[in-house]
């Protein structure tokens, strides 16, 4: 295990100092990613401005959510981009390259490449985090702290499981690009704001089917009070590890139709 961590990280640090070597193309791309953060929290303290809350949910704890899903997507970003361009290794028939090699296809899928804009997700997600943590009435305690430690690592799973389920269904998919995992992330952006607003159906979506509200709103209804759903958030590490193993499931049983790209 120390070893896969280890040949993972310099992996990664081999296409990050890569991509480094383009530094206006690093700096635009992380300015760009904080701009979109920042631009959506915008529009939500605009709507704040007009209502005290929504659903009893209050300014500071729709900026934890908010926060929550940004950084989970700085994290794919910068640590799993290489699941966006799965469908492009299997098209151009490049998966060959990883079969042959003594290391879980996978991994060396995931860390084929390194996508720059995930550090202004992280900073500005991360930064929103903190805000949202100093400015919202929670009862800390050490048992607290480290309940919310495993909440956000949970919910930090569970995104990286879902997206990388998504894009694995490329696998029976024609085409360079995964298009069902390009729509499911626009689905999880829904997780921004209180899964209350949502009709029966969406909830049902969001909850079960994706579970993307364990990404955001059931760890944050856990940690604020709010909601009146928060003891679902203690399942959020149950969730992740879920969506981790049933996504390592599905690439493995796509990775046995792999044809190649032929002549």
């Amino acid at each position: 295990m120390l070893r896969t961590i280890r040949l993972y990280l310099r992996l990664l640090g081999t296409h990050l100092r890569a991509s480094l070597e383009y530094e206006a193309d690093f700096w635009l791309m992380a300015l760009g990613a904080a701009m979109t953060q920042v631009a959506g929290f915008v529009f939500i303290a605009a709507v704040f401005l007009r209502v005290p809350d929504i659903n009893g949910w209050t300014f500071w704890t729709v900026a934890l959510l908010f926060g929550m899903v940004g950084f989970s997507e700085g994290v794919i970003n910068l640590f799993f981009e290489g699941m966006w361009w799965l469908a492009d290794l299997k098209h151009n028939g490049e998966l060959d390259y990883l079969l042959v090699r003594p290391y879980p296809v996978a991994l060396q899928a995931l860390s084929s490449q390194v996508g720059l804009n995930g550090l202004g997700n992280l900073l500005t997600g991360g930064a929103l985090i903190v805000a949202g943590l100093v400015n919202t009435d929670i009862d800390w305690s050490p048992a607290t702290a480290v309940v919310a430690v495993l909440l956000f690592l949970g919910a930090m799973a569970a995104r990286v499981g879902i997206m990388l389920a998504c894009n694995a269904t490329t696998f029976w998919l024609e085409g360079p690009t995964s298009m069902f995992a390009f729509a499911v992330h626009q689905v999880g952006d829904l997780a921004r704001y209180p899964l209350a607003i949502y009709p029966v159906v969406l909830k049902g979506l969001l909850g079960v089917v994706l579970p993307f509200a364990f990404v955001s709103f059931f760890p944050v209804s856990w940690l604020t009070g709010e909601g009146g759903t928060g003891w679902l958030g203690l399942l959020t590490p149950l969730v992740g590890v879920y969506c981790v193993v049933l996504a390592a499931w599905v690439f493995r049983r796509g990775l046995t139709r792999y044809e190649s790209a032929g002549n």
